[in-house]
């Protein structure tokens, strides 16, 4: 497995390595991986020859009540993950991958500020520059990308297509735990009673999900059976408990049937730690 930290490295290692007719696979993170990130990187490995991995914590999608700086760094966990999950190439740009004066950024207008957008400002714009700047350095020809984080997969679908990348883009189900929490590196820092509560989102996310799979086509009642599971066992706060439209990036209309596909998510916290989950109805990616 090789390591590299500039952006013409690894994009001569790509090209080098489609010259010699292989397809080649590619998995962002920020590193901290889990078994949700190695999942993505099977992945990568069953529908491609070589895939990269590229760990970058990217500081243009931090907010400025967001500490950058104690994300999670796990760098020697992280390269033996990427070792086991067959990776052939690791992309951890340094502080050159952002030049000096650098002031460009790729963004998608329709839905940059709903739900995740409006709570973190401008996280999403910071999330498709980086995203961009990184497709256009490993120049893969697939990229998988996990559901748990489904607005951000849209907008990075959006992107792709209008700027036309030329790559297929991949969105993987969400991998959870034995009890249904979703994995994330945030739940790391849950305590034992808040992860307890935290069940309850995926709870409410199910019995949503079952009241749509039961025929049911009224969003407001979809949403009522999961906000009344919520509320059974509440977080301390609930950021939105809604549905979203794929194609147009915004919140579904209340009043109108979800008779096309829609994606349910959610966000809570649970003392200082913030959640987020999702479930497709119906079939939305590619």
């Amino acid at each position: 497995m090789e390591i590299f930290s500039t952006s013409s490295e690894i994009r001569n290692w790509s090209r080098t390595s489609r010259l010699a007719g292989r397809r080649v696979g590619f998995v962002p993170t920020m590193g901290a991986l889990h078994e949700g990130h190695a999942s993505l990187l099977r992945l990568a490995a069953e529908l491609t020859d070589d895939v990269v991995l590229s760990i970058f914590v990217n500081p243009t999608q931090f907010g400025p009540n967001e500490d950058f700086n104690k994300y999670p760094r796990t760098w020697e966990a992280d390269l033996e993950t990427a070792r086991q999950a067959g990776v052939k190439a690791v992309f951890a740009p340094g502080a050159e991958f952002y030049p000096k004066g650098y002031r460009t950024q790729v963004t998608v207008p329709e839905g940059k500020s709903v739900l995740e957008g409006e709570i973190r400002r401008g996280h999403f714009d910071g999330v498709t520059s980086v995203v961009a700047k990184l497709f256009l350095s490993v120049e893969p020809d697939v990229a998988v990308f996990g559901q748990k984080d489904a607005q951000q997969a849209l907008l990075i679908r959006r992107m792709v297509r209008d700027l036309d990348f030329g790559l297929r883009l991949v969105v993987a189900p969400t991998i959870r735990e034995d009890d249904g929490l979703a994995l994330s590196s945030r739940n790391r820092y849950l305590s034992e009673s808040d992860r307890h509560r935290a069940l309850a989102i995926s709870r409410a996310i199910r019995a949503s999900v079952s009241a749509w799979e039961s025929g049911e086509r009224d969003p407001r009642r979809i949403l009522s059976v999961g906000k009344d599971e919520l509320a059974a066992n509440p977080p301390d706060v609930v950021d939105y408990f809604t549905l979203l439209d794929p194609d147009s990036l915004e919140v579904l209309d209340t009043t109108e049937s979800v008779d096309k596909p829609a994606i349910l998510v959610a966000a809570a916290r649970y003392g200082a730690t913030r959640l987020i989950d999702n479930a497709v109805l119906g079939t939305v990616w590619d």
